[in-house]
């Protein structure tokens, strides 16, 4: 069969990644964690809330001069960046209950937006609210002090739009949640 891989990386060839920045956020530790070969979310719900405001900013490397030029004029970017605080055993995982809630069903590692992948890339679409020089200032990231950035695009609603999204029934419940919690958050603000 064209194209069928067999062995683990047979048929594929080497990439190389390079970090093109570092991110430096408040968020000192992982929420999501591997524990006993399953998902172990350590924070609790309001903590979402926290990460969706939390103020970063992205370091460019001094020696991409000129990357961003031309950034400043999105509202939103995504950033890529590499979830460093997987280990390459936590790397094997490829099944878990998303968040580490034993309530919802064991899915395999890609119907979840768990930082634990084979690959630990992870994506934020972000508030762009300032850059200088080779510094962004962001609104929104959910990632680690230090986590290595991989890539950085600018936020195009209609390269990213798409008709007719189906989502899991877990992943409704847990919107509906989160949803919850932030408006009952912003009523005490």
């Amino acid at each position: 069969m064209p194209g069928k891989i067999t062995k683990k990386g047979e048929g594929l060839s080497e990439m190389t990644l390079r970090p093109v920045g570092i991110v430096r956020s408040k968020i000192k530790e992982p929420s999501l964690v591997v524990k006993s070969g399953d998902l172990d979310w350590r924070a609790a719900l309001e903590d979402a809330k926290k990460e969706r405001i939390t103020i970063s900013e992205i370091m460019i490397s001094d020696d991409l001069a000129g990357i961003l030029d031309g950034i400043e004029e999105f509202s939103h970017i995504l950033v890529l960046y590499w979830s460093h605080f997987a280990s390459q055993a936590d790397r094997s995982l490829t099944k878990a209950h998303p968040m580490g809630r034993k309530e919802l069903p064991m899915v395999g590692v890609f119907a979840t937006c768990s930082p634990v992948r084979p690959n630990p890339i992870c994506v934020s679409a972000v508030q762009l609210l300032e850059r200088k020089g080779n510094v962004l200032k962001v609104r929104g990231l959910d990632a680690v002090d230090g986590s290595p950035v991989v890539d950085i695009k600018p936020y195009v609603p209609s390269y990213y739009a798409v008709d007719e999204v189906r989502l899991s029934s877990w992943v409704r419940q847990i919107e509906n949640e989160i949803s919850r919690v932030f408006k009952g958050k912003e009523q005490r603000l």
